[in-house]
């Protein structure tokens, strides 16, 4: 198995709603995302992802919260735009994004895609809070059923 991440920042500011403290009021964050992808097999160049590739999707999601107020943008504009909501969002629009990219054919007429997924969205408020969203597996699945 192999695994790769990629790193970006961007700054925005929100609200929370329904908290009772200081976030409650409008303020804001430099945030770093960080996306990992894990896969079976490397492609004919031996890249899990082309960095470079992966680096685009992500600067097209970011494009549309940096420098923003996260309240006034789909989807926080009804979903609470906690540091946990804004993860699950980079997720669904990067894993979306780039399952369209593996279906266009490449240069040869082959579709490009090699088994790789995104198996971890990390999102930093500060240096030193963050919050991660993974997509369920079964593994993850039986574990959360487990009893302490």
């Amino acid at each position: 198995m192999f695994e790769i991440f990629v790193e970006e920042t961007f700054a925005a500011g929100h609200a929370l709603r329904g908290y009772r403290g200081k976030c409650e009021n409008p303020h804001g964050h430099n945030y770093r995302l960080r996306i990992t992808l894990r896969g079976p097999q490397l492609d004919a160049t031996g890249l899990l992802c082309d960095f470079v590739h992966l680096k685009q999707v992500m600067h097209l999601v970011i494009e549309g919260v940096d420098h923003k107020f996260l309240n006034d943008q789909a989807p926080f504009d009804t979903v609470n735009p906690s540091a946990e909501n804004i993860a699950k969002y980079f997720y669904d629009e990067i894993s979306r994004r780039m399952r369209e990219a593996e279906r266009r054919p490449d240069a040869s007429g082959r579709a490009s895609g090699n088994g790789a997924a995104i198996t971890r969205v990390d999102v930093w408020e500060t240096d030193t809070t963050r919050a991660s969203y993974w997509p369920e597996t079964a593994d993850t699945a039986t574990a959360s059923k487990q009893k302490i």
